[in-house]
């Protein structure tokens, strides 16, 4: 093993051990709920953590659409992309280290969980407009990331 990979594994450790952990902000190809917006831009300005804001889409296990690149085709219409920058946006402007993320993933829930854990999150934020997300999916979702995550969960209930 070399001195430069111990290194770069003892610096990850040490920047967790110090709390070096990020407020997570996630939907499910919906616009945010603004209560869930707002508190996790609050958290991370409070914390002095960054902020990730993660759109997690849904992608269809079409093996043709793939190979063809079909997959990589823009879906956010221009209102839903306004409404997923708007909290990264707002934390920028309050000083906040900001990361956008958009995950396309067969199991969206499973992809927002290793997430979760591949980033090392202090706080999840899961906010999808309750109004344009099914009741059923969001209920799903939410009962999973309260199970699964290794973070503390935050829901606008």
């Amino acid at each position: 093993m070399s001195t430069r990979t111990r290194s770069a594994r003892s610096d990850t450790a040490a920047g967790a051990a110090a709390g070096s952990r990020p407020v997570l902000l996630a939907t499910l190809g919906v616009p945010f709920d603004k209560a869930a917006a707002a508190f996790a831009v609050e958290s991370a300005v409070e914390s002095g953590q960054a902020l990730i804001v993660a759109n997690i889409t849904r992608l269809e296990p079409l093996p043709m659409s793939v190979m063809l690149g079909y997959d990589a085709l823009e879906e956010l219409t221009p209102e839903l992309s306004v409404a997923v920058r708007a909290p990264a946006e707002l934390a920028r402007s309050l000083g906040v280290r900001v990361e956008r993320l958009r995950v396309r993933s067969p199991r969206p829930v499973q992809a927002l969980l290793q997430l979760v854990a591949e980033r090392a999150a202090g706080l999840l934020v899961f906010g999808p407009d309750r109004g344009a997300i099914s009741a059923r999916r969001y209920h799903r979702a939410a009962r999973a990331l309260r199970h699964e995550a290794s973070c503390l969960v935050w829901l606008p209930e």
